[in-house]
């Protein structure tokens, strides 16, 4: 791996480690719970480009796979957040 590279890698992760703090900070602070699921869903999102970095970093499949199913159980997980706060209830 070259050095430009590497340095690259470290630099954005940095910059989401950065993110997911003030995304926390948002997340317990936010003044409703809209912004809660934003901050929420804004962190998976982190989470996962971090998981893809991590990848090409390490060069292995794994932490695709993991970033794959962060993505799947973020949406699941945000779909049913709205729905509750849209109706009430999650299951009909």
């Amino acid at each position: 791996m070259s050095p430009l590279l590497s340095n690259a890698i470290l630099l954005s992760l940095f910059l989401f480690a950065l993110a997911m703090v003030l995304t926390l900070l948002r997340l317990f602070k936010g003044p409703s719970a809209q912004d809660r699921v934003l901050a929420l869903d804004y962190l998976y999102i982190v989470a996962m480009l971090m998981m893809l970095v991590l990848g090409i970093r390490y060069a292995s499949d794994t932490y695709f796979e993991a970033a794959l199913l962060i993505a799947l159980f973020g949406f699941v997980g945000s779909f049913a957040l709205a729905k509750f706060l849209l109706r009430g209830e999650v299951i009909e």
